[in-house]
Protein backbone atom coordinates (compact mmCIF):
# COMPACT_ATOMS: atom_id res chain seq x y z
CA UNK A 1 0.00 0.00 0.00
CA UNK A 2 1.25 3.50 -0.88
CA UNK A 3 0.70 5.34 2.41
CA UNK A 4 2.05 8.61 1.02
CA UNK A 5 -0.59 8.61 -1.73
CA UNK A 6 -3.25 7.53 0.82
CA UNK A 7 -2.52 10.40 3.19
CA UNK A 8 -2.08 12.88 0.33
CA UNK A 9 -5.64 12.04 -0.73
CA UNK A 10 -6.84 12.23 2.88
CA UNK A 11 -5.41 15.70 3.50
CA UNK A 12 -6.73 17.00 0.17
CA UNK A 13 -10.31 16.36 1.34
CA UNK A 14 -9.92 17.13 5.08
CA UNK A 15 -10.11 20.68 6.36
CA UNK A 16 -8.54 22.25 9.48
CA UNK A 17 -11.40 21.17 11.78
CA UNK A 18 -9.82 19.52 14.84
CA UNK A 19 -10.70 18.83 18.47
CA UNK A 20 -9.46 22.18 19.78
CA UNK A 21 -9.96 21.19 23.44
CA UNK A 22 -7.48 18.34 22.96
CA UNK A 23 -5.06 20.48 20.95
CA UNK A 24 -5.28 23.17 23.63
CA UNK A 25 -4.38 20.58 26.30
CA UNK A 26 -1.29 19.64 24.28
CA UNK A 27 -0.27 23.21 23.42
CA UNK A 28 -0.31 24.19 27.10
CA UNK A 29 2.50 21.66 27.72
CA UNK A 30 4.82 23.79 25.56
CA UNK A 31 6.51 26.94 26.87
CA UNK A 32 7.55 30.12 25.03
CA UNK A 33 11.02 29.92 23.49
CA UNK A 34 11.15 26.12 23.36
CA UNK A 35 12.51 24.55 20.17
CA UNK A 36 9.70 22.10 19.35
CA UNK A 37 9.42 19.30 16.81
CA UNK A 38 5.96 17.96 15.97
CA UNK A 39 6.20 14.67 14.08
CA UNK A 40 3.38 13.66 11.73
CA UNK A 41 1.93 17.14 12.17
CA UNK A 42 -0.77 16.89 9.49
CA UNK A 43 -1.81 20.35 8.21
CA UNK A 44 -0.06 22.10 11.11
CA UNK A 45 -3.03 23.12 13.28
CA UNK A 46 -1.39 22.11 16.59
CA UNK A 47 1.99 23.39 15.35
CA UNK A 48 0.37 26.77 14.76
CA UNK A 49 -1.15 26.78 18.28
CA UNK A 50 2.26 26.04 19.81
CA UNK A 51 3.86 28.79 17.74
CA UNK A 52 1.20 31.23 18.98
CA UNK A 53 2.35 30.34 22.51
CA UNK A 54 5.86 31.51 21.58
CA UNK A 55 7.49 28.17 20.73
CA UNK A 56 9.84 27.77 17.75
CA UNK A 57 8.16 24.94 15.87
CA UNK A 58 9.41 22.51 13.20
CA UNK A 59 7.07 19.96 11.64
CA UNK A 60 7.39 16.71 9.71
CA UNK A 61 4.79 14.60 7.95
CA UNK A 62 4.83 11.76 5.45
CA UNK A 63 2.24 13.48 3.24
CA UNK A 64 3.46 16.12 0.77
CA UNK A 65 0.00 17.73 0.91
CA UNK A 66 0.17 18.03 4.72
CA UNK A 67 3.70 19.44 4.48
CA UNK A 68 2.58 22.14 2.04
CA UNK A 69 -0.43 23.04 4.20
CA UNK A 70 1.83 23.39 7.25
CA UNK A 71 4.32 25.52 5.31
CA UNK A 72 1.42 27.71 4.12
CA UNK A 73 0.90 28.61 7.81
CA UNK A 74 4.50 29.85 7.94
CA UNK A 75 5.83 26.81 9.81
CA UNK A 76 8.90 24.97 8.45
CA UNK A 77 8.02 21.37 7.63
CA UNK A 78 9.81 18.42 6.00
CA UNK A 79 8.42 15.31 4.35
CA UNK A 80 9.54 12.27 6.37
CA UNK A 81 8.09 8.76 6.50
CA UNK A 82 9.10 7.58 9.96
CA UNK A 83 8.35 3.94 9.08
CA UNK A 84 11.30 3.89 6.67
CA UNK A 85 13.29 7.11 7.19
CA UNK A 86 15.15 8.67 10.12
CA UNK A 87 14.36 12.19 11.23
CA UNK A 88 16.78 14.55 9.39
CA UNK A 89 18.03 16.15 12.60
CA UNK A 90 21.07 15.58 14.78
CA UNK A 91 20.87 13.86 18.16
CA UNK A 92 19.60 16.14 20.94
CA UNK A 93 18.35 18.93 18.68
CA UNK A 94 14.99 19.77 20.28
CA UNK A 95 13.76 20.91 23.71
CA UNK A 96 10.40 19.23 23.11
CA UNK A 97 9.06 16.61 20.72
CA UNK A 98 5.30 16.18 20.22
CA UNK A 99 3.53 13.17 18.72
CA UNK A 100 -0.21 13.85 18.52
CA UNK A 101 -2.51 11.00 17.48
CA UNK A 102 0.08 9.71 15.05
CA UNK A 103 1.79 6.58 16.36
CA UNK A 104 -1.40 4.50 16.04
CA UNK A 105 -1.07 4.99 12.26
CA UNK A 106 2.48 3.60 12.14
CA UNK A 107 3.53 0.10 11.07
CA UNK A 108 6.75 0.46 13.07
CA UNK A 109 5.70 2.60 16.02
CA UNK A 110 8.80 1.71 18.07
CA UNK A 111 11.02 3.03 15.29
CA UNK A 112 9.06 6.29 15.35
CA UNK A 113 9.43 6.55 19.12
CA UNK A 114 13.16 5.81 18.93
CA UNK A 115 13.64 8.67 16.48
CA UNK A 116 11.62 11.05 18.66
CA UNK A 117 13.78 10.16 21.68
CA UNK A 118 17.02 10.46 19.66
CA UNK A 119 16.45 14.06 18.52
CA UNK A 120 15.33 15.15 22.01
CA UNK A 121 17.86 16.88 24.27
CA UNK A 122 18.70 15.15 27.58
CA UNK A 123 16.15 16.50 30.04
CA UNK A 124 13.85 17.49 27.17
CA UNK A 125 10.08 16.91 27.09
CA UNK A 126 8.25 14.31 25.06
CA UNK A 127 4.48 14.75 24.65
CA UNK A 128 2.62 11.68 23.42
CA UNK A 129 -1.11 11.62 22.66
CA UNK A 130 -2.78 8.34 21.71
CA UNK A 131 -6.33 6.98 21.43
CA UNK A 132 -7.25 4.86 24.45
CA UNK A 133 -8.25 1.30 23.58
CA UNK A 134 -8.98 0.69 27.31
CA UNK A 135 -11.81 3.28 27.30
CA UNK A 136 -14.80 1.90 29.23
CA UNK A 137 -16.87 1.67 26.04
CA UNK A 138 -14.18 -0.46 24.36
CA UNK A 139 -13.98 -2.63 27.48
CA UNK A 140 -17.72 -3.25 27.32
CA UNK A 141 -17.44 -4.15 23.64
CA UNK A 142 -14.78 -6.78 24.36
CA UNK A 143 -16.63 -8.14 27.41
CA UNK A 144 -19.65 -8.70 25.18
CA UNK A 145 -17.49 -10.45 22.57
CA UNK A 146 -17.39 -7.53 20.13
CA UNK A 147 -14.69 -5.36 18.55
CA UNK A 148 -16.54 -3.02 16.15
CA UNK A 149 -14.59 -0.57 14.00
CA UNK A 150 -16.26 2.75 14.78
CA UNK A 151 -15.38 6.01 13.05
CA UNK A 152 -13.64 8.58 15.26
CA UNK A 153 -13.26 6.06 18.09
CA UNK A 154 -10.14 4.25 19.38
CA UNK A 155 -11.05 1.48 16.88
CA UNK A 156 -11.22 3.82 13.88
CA UNK A 157 -10.36 1.98 10.66
CA UNK A 158 -7.33 4.23 10.10
CA UNK A 159 -5.67 2.91 13.28
CA UNK A 160 -3.31 -0.03 12.84
CA UNK A 161 -1.83 -0.05 16.36
CA UNK A 162 -3.70 0.06 19.69
CA UNK A 163 -2.51 1.36 23.07
CA UNK A 164 -3.50 1.55 26.72
CA UNK A 165 -2.00 3.97 29.23
CA UNK A 166 -0.12 1.08 30.83
CA UNK A 167 1.44 -0.15 27.58
CA UNK A 168 2.30 3.37 26.39
CA UNK A 169 3.98 4.08 29.71
CA UNK A 170 6.10 0.91 29.41
CA UNK A 171 6.97 1.80 25.82
CA UNK A 172 8.19 5.27 26.78
CA UNK A 173 10.16 4.00 29.78
CA UNK A 174 11.90 1.44 27.55
CA UNK A 175 13.10 4.29 25.30
CA UNK A 176 14.70 6.35 28.07
CA UNK A 177 11.65 8.53 28.71
CA UNK A 178 10.40 8.95 32.27
CA UNK A 179 6.64 9.52 32.48
CA UNK A 180 5.95 12.58 34.63
CA UNK A 181 2.21 12.95 34.17
CA UNK A 182 -0.78 11.31 32.52
CA UNK A 183 -3.74 13.39 31.37
CA UNK A 184 -6.80 12.66 29.29
CA UNK A 185 -9.19 14.23 26.83
CA UNK A 186 -12.81 13.09 26.62
CA UNK A 187 -13.00 14.16 22.94
CA UNK A 188 -16.78 14.50 23.16
CA UNK A 189 -16.95 15.63 19.52
CA UNK A 190 -16.77 11.94 18.55
CA UNK A 191 -20.53 11.52 18.19
CA UNK A 192 -20.22 8.07 16.59
CA UNK A 193 -18.50 6.86 19.78
CA UNK A 194 -20.40 8.39 22.70
CA UNK A 195 -24.06 7.87 23.67
CA UNK A 196 -25.96 11.11 23.07
CA UNK A 197 -26.76 11.51 26.80
CA UNK A 198 -23.05 11.89 27.62
CA UNK A 199 -22.70 14.60 24.99
CA UNK A 200 -25.53 16.66 26.51
CA UNK A 201 -24.26 20.06 27.65
CA UNK A 202 -25.29 19.38 31.27
CA UNK A 203 -23.25 16.16 31.40
CA UNK A 204 -20.26 16.68 29.15
CA UNK A 205 -18.44 19.02 31.54
CA UNK A 206 -18.57 16.45 34.34
CA UNK A 207 -17.52 13.69 31.97
CA UNK A 208 -14.56 15.78 30.70
CA UNK A 209 -13.36 16.14 34.29
CA UNK A 210 -13.59 12.37 34.79
CA UNK A 211 -11.45 11.90 31.66
CA UNK A 212 -8.79 14.14 33.17
CA UNK A 213 -8.80 12.38 36.55
CA UNK A 214 -9.07 8.76 35.27
CA UNK A 215 -7.78 8.86 31.69
CA UNK A 216 -7.26 5.10 31.48
CA UNK A 217 -11.00 4.51 31.92
CA UNK A 218 -12.81 7.64 30.69
CA UNK A 219 -10.56 9.42 28.16
CA UNK A 220 -10.89 8.76 24.45
CA UNK A 221 -7.35 10.13 24.12
CA UNK A 222 -4.65 9.99 26.79
CA UNK A 223 -1.59 12.22 27.00
CA UNK A 224 1.77 11.26 28.49
CA UNK A 225 4.20 14.01 29.47
CA UNK A 226 7.69 12.50 29.62
CA UNK A 227 11.21 13.66 30.38
CA UNK A 228 14.25 12.23 28.59
CA UNK A 229 16.71 10.66 31.02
Amino acid sequence: MDLVAYYDAYWRQADDTFDMERLGLLARLVSPGEHVLEVDCGPGVLANLMRERGAIVQGTDLSAVAVERTRAKGIPCLQVDLDVQPLPFADGTFDTVVSNSAMEHRFFHERSLSECARVLKPGGKFVLCLPNIAHWICRLWVLSGRFPYVKNSPTDLMHIRFFTVHEARLLCESHGLTVLRVDGSASMWAQEFYPSILRHRRVRGLYARLAGVWPSLFARDFVLLCRKR
